[in-house]
């Protein structure tokens, strides 16, 4: 007998999702569970994604903020090195186009002891320093990467690059981005996160976040224009002034994930099971951040 697959279903709201680029937001989520769609998985070079014209964009984009925030990232880097002990520049290697390892350049935000540590961050985390806190919350700590787009290991729009252990196998055929579909529709992730227990990040990471931020992202960088793009950078601007909303379907996920106990081992199984179905419920309120408050 051939085995049932679960998909999620979103309301068309077609408006909205065609200001960033999907054209048919009611196809955006409609994917198995454990599978993607492989007929469609392959880009075409022509689109606007992997096209000559957004490298151009990104070089151009790139020369320009280094040129005009040079000064401003030089004091940032001076206030790092005064603030806190350790290096100025945060680096990390994260997996590029075509699963091709880079260096990736962020401003420190974390004590330089626990910097390098390839783990999720949370909200409130102990290892972010008071400046960091600040860098991150107005996304000054990205400022470095626009050096990684004049390389050419990111660009402007596109997936967040990802480290090695969490790299999706759809992502790679693009280049990653500053900012990006999913990266808007889970901009409160370390709010989410703060929520779980240390020891259940990785797992609840991979089972409900990942994947959609997968799928998220595949579906718009495979539609994507010149407009699109253009219209992420802006909203990117204007949300980052905004505080995030943690979406309705993900929060309840304290009481799922909080610190095992002895009555909790019991039930764990069950509990893991009954959060799938959330998982997909949660498609609808994650694009509306993504698109509009």
């Amino acid at each position: 007998m051939r085995r049932q697959t679960n998909t999620a279903v979103v309301p068309t709201t077609s408006d909205s999702f065609t200001s960033i680029g999907i054209t048919q937001p009611r196809d955006l989520f409609q994917v198995p569970r454990t599978s993607v769609d492989r007929k469609s998985s392959t880009i075409d070079e022509k689109r606007w994604s992997l096209s000559a014209a957004k490298r151009t964009l990104d070089v151009v984009v790139a020369v320009l903020v280094l040129t005009v925030f040079a000064v401003p990232m030089l004091l940032i880097a001076l206030l790092i090195r005064w603030t806190s002990e350790g290096p100025a520049l945060f680096v990390q290697e994260r997996v590029g186009l075509n699963g091709r390892l880079f260096r990736i350049y962020k401003f420190r935000s974390m004590t330089a002891s626990t910097d390098k540590c390839a783990s999720l961050t949370r909200d409130g985390d102990h290892r972010i320093t008071s400046m960091g806190r600040w860098l991150r919350k107005f996304k000054l700590d990205e400022l470095p990467q626009f050096y990684n787009v004049l390389r050419g290991d990111m660009s402007l729009v596109g997936p967040r690059p990802k480290l090695p252990q969490y790299a999706e196998q759809l992502s790679v055929q693009f280049r990653p981005g500053i900012t990006g579909a999913a990266t808007l529709a889970f901009r409160c992730e370390e709010e989410i996160l703060k929520q779980v227990h240390p020891s259940e990040l990785d797992q609840f990471y991979l089972k409900r976040i990942k994947p959609l931020k997968e799928r998220i992202d595949f579906r718009y960088m495979r539609g994507a224009t010149l407009w699109s793009d253009l219209a992420l950078v802006f909203r990117t601007f204007r949300v980052s002034l905004v505080p995030a909303q943690i979406p309705v379907s993900f929060r309840k996920t304290h009481d799922e994930f909080s610190a095992p106990t002895a009555a909790s081992r019991l039930t764990n199984t069950r509990n893991r099971v009954s959060i799938e179905p959330r998982c997909d419920a949660c498609a609808e309120s994650d694009c509306k951040l993504a698109i509009g408050d």
